[in-house]
């Protein structure tokens, strides 16, 4: 996997690259092309989220679950669409929750990259998924790489806000070390299925600009 990874990111988990189980990862995804298999996000957008949000600039951690699986939408961001993909549902209602959090416009596209850029890592717990069939990589080693990740972030940083939604996201609360003055936000997740569960009203746009700024934080420019 010919994939190149920002540099503070090579180092903060030069560890995982070196084990067993991230070979594995690799062998299965060349296994995959080998033979036909169709894969989102491309090959050189996998490591997305950590070249747009280098390890030394993170602030907040987003964490979704799946890459999208339809055609052109993944493109290593969570939640996060290319442009000129129509946002899905979910992103739909996070805006619906921005607008009506902080006032900011519903944007007419659903491209991420400028929270990404401001210090937002965008992680989905998979790196990739196989076209058309969700969650078709979750077993094959990515969740030990991603929960290194926010282990390693919330070990060595502070203040740093992770904003769980979901049933999914909110199991990996364990995995950070609030002592550390972190911030958890956990509310339901955006799916038009739970939205109004919960999601809707949570403020979280709001209350992670609060929480870095209360820290001496630039904060998020939440408009895209």
């Amino acid at each position: 996997m010919d994939v190149k990874i920002d540099s503070t990111w090579k180092e903060a988990l030069k560890e995982e690259f070196n084990k067993p189980y991230f070979a594995e990862i690799v062998t299965f995804l060349r296994t995959e092309r080998m033979t036909g298999k169709t894969i989102y996000p491309p090959g050189q957008q996998i490591f997305n989220a950590f070249n747009l949000t280098p390890f030394d600039k993170v602030k907040v951690v987003l964490l979704g679950q799946d890459p999208y699986h339809g055609r052109g939408q993944a493109h290593g961001l969570c939640f996060s669409v290319a442009d000129g993909v129509k946002p899905p549902p979910s992103l739909v209602n996070i805006f619906k929750e921005l607008n009506t959090d902080l006032g900011v416009p519903v944007p007419e596209h659903g491209n991420l990259t400028k929270w990404a850029e401001q210090g937002v890592l965008l992680l989905n717990a998979s790196l990739t998924v196989r076209a058309g069939e969700p969650m078709s990589h979750s077993k094959i080693g990515w969740a030990t790489f991603t929960n290194a990740v926010i282990k390693k972030i919330s070990d060595t940083k502070e203040n740093i806000v992770f904003i769980l939604w979901g049933k999914f996201a909110q199991e990996k609360q364990e995995l950070i070390d609030e002592t550390r003055h972190h911030l958890v936000l956990k509310a339901a997740h955006p799916s038009p299925y739970s939205a109004d569960a919960g999601f809707f009203g949570c403020k979280h746009f709001s209350k992670t600009n609060q929480f870095l700024v209360k820290n001496g934080i630039d904060p998020i420019d939440w408009r895209i």
